[in-house]
């Protein structure tokens, strides 16, 4: 009598040959007719996600100050007449604002960053093709500049004379150049016209809302980017030239507002000059400081230049 997994084999193989398919061994059960479970696929391994560590500041971290103050060398590349930075190539710059940097470490209880403040929009006496007395630096024209500081470890601010133009106009111009973590922004309203102002006619001013749509706007650059937080800063040498100061925003944690006084001449009237400009800055903001090599009857040293209270988290050169 034939056993039952005999007829099933059997069973197979002629249905095989009726199809005219010759068997193989996949199509006779192997367990003579139980049928067996598929195995089943390997799971797929989760890929471990690499995240990018923030990026910093020169010197490591995320937010200014405390934690760093600057030197920086003011000017307009190649041209020497705007301030000591145009008075060399970059790589002379570079190691001239090392030097300058240098005297104020041992006064220092935070690192000292060697910087750059580079003119990027600079007044005119002729209103130029665009009727707005300012002669837009090209983005290409200062990335030089900028990536040279930033492989040096070094800070750049990007300041803009506007003439008659918009204040947020001419920061959009260079937001490429924003996106960099090394980079931030300064306004410059001594050379802000009205509409029927001329160049070194008169000091120039810019009312509060102006600056501020200009900061809520960088403010945006560094949070879309997850950038470490950016130096803004206004400079200042007479309180007319910031209209409604106390209006000021100073809450963007994204930005530090510097208030930078900006006096030259004999000691006791740069000393006036910053008991004014300390008094009338808006709560929350910091405090910088200008020396001018030509201008200054005499130039204040760097143990001077820090004795002032507060002591100004930036110092430049022009």
């Amino acid at each position: 009598m034939r056993s039952r997994t005999g007829i099933v084999a059997v069973t197979v193989l002629l249905a095989a040959m009726l199809l005219g398919a010759a068997p193989t061994p996949a199509q006779v059960p192997p367990d003579g007719g139980h049928l067996t479970a598929r195995p089943r696929p390997p799971a797929a391994v989760a890929v471990p996600v690499v995240q990018e560590p923030p990026v910093e500041l020169p010197g490591g971290g995320r937010v200014l100050f405390p934690g760093r103050r600057l030197v920086a060398l003011y000017g307009h590349p190649g041209a020497p007449s705007l301030g000591v930075l145009g008075e060399q190539g970059v790589a002379a710059a570079i190691q001239r604002a090392e030097r300058v940097a240098r005297p104020y470490r041992a006064l220092s209880t935070v690192p000292v960053v060697p910087s750059f403040e580079l003119i990027a929009t600079v007044a005119q006496r002729s209103a130029g093709s665009d009727g707005d007395y300012s002669a837009e630096s090209s983005v290409r024209s200062l990335r030089p500049w900028v990536e040279a500081a930033g492989r040096h470890g070094m800070l750049v601010l990007l300041d803009l004379q506007p003439g008659r133009a918009g204040l947020l106009d001419q920061a959009v111009r260079y937001a490429e150049l924003l996106r960099l973590p090394n980079v931030g922004l300064a306004v410059d309203p001594e050379w802000k016209l009205g509409r029927h102002q001329r160049p070194l006619q008169q000091i120039g001013s810019i009312d509060a809302a102006e600056i501020n749509r200009t900061s809520a706007w960088l403010a945006g650059v560094v949070r879309t980017n997850d950038l470490p937080q950016k130096l803004f800063v206004v400079h200042q040498f007479r309180l007319s030239m910031i209209g409604h100061e106390q209006r000021l925003r100073t809450d963007h944690p994204e930005l530090a507002l510097l208030v930078h006084m900006d006096g030259q001449g004999g000691a006791a009237q740069k000393l006036a000059t910053w008991r004014s400009v300390r008094a009338a800055r808006p709560t929350g903001s910091r405090l910088g400081w200008k020396n001018f090599y030509d201008e200054d009857h005499p130039m204040f040293s760097p143990a001077r230049t820090m004795a002032r209270r507060p002591q100004p988290v930036m110092i430049s050169y022009q």
